[in-house]
């Protein structure tokens, strides 16, 4: 299985480099037809107080005075290189705007992400094991979580908790009790998803064979639940967390701006108000780069969470052998 699985890992490696780079390539081709000249509307811009030599500079490091296939393949190779460019507004390396925007919205992400996961577990549990109507009112959550947009939610919870309870300020937005109430903005959304997921998984694994004989010699359904049922219903929902990856990074854009956080989220809105295509192009390809990186690495988990892959790859083996 050894040698199987690297095969595995590799192809699976191979389809990720590929998927970058086509989500590279095209979105600079979208970004390139936008209507608007980023050397009229930028570059020359007095505010900017740029020289006619600092403009032909930026032109030629760009290449935006030669076609489009050339300015693509310039473009491609710096990205390979890790040159990101320069921002066609602040003059500043693109790398360094994104540096200083990233750990906020990693910490959101990260932090939302944790608190998903409760959320999902919690509810999960709970129409697995709460009695009869019970059972059936947590069920509908999820359905209610994803009814709600999350702007409103993160209205609901300022209002109520800045503003009423004083529990934290929208003037000090950073500071960990409203980083708090952000994640758990971004984390009612994303968990309801993933709770779907593993209620679902739950309700095959409770039905199978091996549950019934812990049952029936006395196990408790906590434990029966921690030891027994968890890990095979893993497997589904670690793929949903790889899925709901892009759901966060692009919920963080909309929870920052109701929040007032200084991430991603500002470096974008700026970039597309002052037409900056650089930053916009490092944005979403970096974007693309954690999105296919997160996927890639819960396919190459599920062979080593759940046995019963393994099996059906020998199987199929088999079958093609024969």
């Amino acid at each position: 299985m050894t040698g199987d699985y690297r095969r595995f890992a590799l192809t699976r490696a191979g389809q990720a480099i590929v998927v970058v780079l086509l989500a590279y390539v095209f979105t600079f081709l979208i970004i390139s037809v936008l209507p608007g000249d980023a050397i009229t509307n930028t570059l020359r811009d007095p505010q900017h107080g740029l020289s006619e030599e600092d403009i032909q500079r930026i032109v030629a490091f760009y290449g935006l005075d030669q076609p489009v296939i050339v300015q693509l393949l310039l473009s491609l190779g710096r990205f390979l290189t890790g040159e990101l460019g320069f921002s066609l507004q602040s003059n500043l390396p693109v790398s360094q705007l994104v540096g200083d925007a990233l750990p906020s919205t990693l910490t959101l992400a990260t932090t939302a992400l944790f608190i998903a996961i409760i959320f999902a577990v919690a509810i999960a549990y709970g129409a697995q094991y709460l009695p009869g109507k019970w059972a059936a009112i947590v069920r509908s959550i999820p359905s209610f979580f994803l009814s709600v947009p999350n702007f409103v939610i993160g209205l609901v919870l300022i209002e109520f908790f800045a503003f009423r309870l004083h529990s934290f300020t929208t003037t000090d937005p950073n500071s960990p009790v409203a980083t708090l109430f952000a994640a758990i903005t971004l984390a009612i959304p994303v968990s309801a998803p993933l709770a779907e997921v593993l209620i679902a998984s739950l309700d095959h694994e409770s039905r199978q064979e091996y549950a019934l004989v812990a049952r029936s010699r006395g196990l408790t359904e906590a434990t029966l639940f921690a030891k027994h049922l968890v890990k095979p219903s893993a497997l589904p929902s670690v793929a949903m967390v790889a899925l709901i990856v892009g759901e966060l990074l692009g919920g963080s854009v909309i929870t920052e701006t109701i929040f007032g956080r200084d991430g991603i989220g500002t470096v974008v809105q700026k970039a597309v108000t002052g037409e900056d295509q650089p930053v916009l192009q490092a944005v979403v390809s970096l974007s693309a780069v954690v999105f296919v990186a997160v996927n890639l690495v819960a396919d190459l988990a599920s062979p080593l969470l759940d046995p019963r892959v393994k099996l059906r790859e020998t199987t199929l083996k088999e079958k093609v052998g024969a």
